[in-house]
């Protein structure tokens, strides 16, 4: 015996419904593949902000090594920034100890002038040749505020302000006056009378 036949539309209603299921199970596997995806690409983001985490720690703590680093570095070149000239100093020290120890052993003080002014004059060209230190010589130049301090003034016959005695030496620091040199100044009588000055040596304090 057959079966009916199913009518026409029930045939389609079955075709519309298997048509749908096909279509959500495909959204489905579509959401499934998705999620996937999706949860792939989280696991694949926390590991890389993991590993730029621990890259940013990494660099926290060499900058803070390197900013100890060059605190350090920084305090010790405040602390030992004479050494050079201190050791060379110390050599000079040691030659007045021998000139010392000589004397009193022949009591010869003419050899002890020679001694110490032979360790001036070696101090002197260590300070020059390797440190840039240099001294000048003021008398018979014309008086120069840069470099020159007045203690003491005459007047006399000069054309121009005059150092004609020197109390103490100046120095220089390559082109840097690093002491100025006190001196007595010889003024010309002119121009002592035309600025009122009295005519007579005055002395002013250093």
């Amino acid at each position: 015996m057959s079966k009916p036949r199913k009518h026409e539309s029930e045939e389609r209603a079955e075709a519309h419904d298997s048509d749908e299921l096909a279509g959500t199970a495909k959204e489905l596997a579509e959401e499934r593949a998705a999620r996937s995806l999706a949860e792939e690409r989280v696991v694949a983001l926390e590991a890389e902000v993991s590993s730029l985490k621990d890259q940013y720690l990494r660099k926290l703590a060499d900058y803070e090594n390197f900013r100890k680093r060059m605190f350090r570095e920084k305090e010790d070149a405040v602390q030992y920034a004479n050494t050079q000239i201190l050791a060379d100093l110390v050599g000079v020290v040691d030659n007045f100890d021998r000139a010392v120890q000589s004397v009193e052993t022949s009591k010869d003080f003419k050899s002890l002038h020679d001694g110490v002014d032979m360790i001036r004059k070696s101090l002197l060209g260590l300070l020059e040749s390797k440190y840039g230190l240099s001294r000048f010589d003021s008398v018979g130049v014309a008086f120069d505020p840069n470099v020159h301090e007045a203690v003491m003034s005459e007047q006399g016959a000069c054309e121009e302000p005059t150092v004609v005695e020197e109390f103490v030496k100046g120095y220089k620091l390559r082109d840097r006056i690093l002491r100025s040199a006190k001196v007595k100044v010889r003024m010309p009588v002119e121009a002592t009378a035309d600025s009122g000055a009295p005519d007579q040596s005055t002395e002013e304090n250093a």
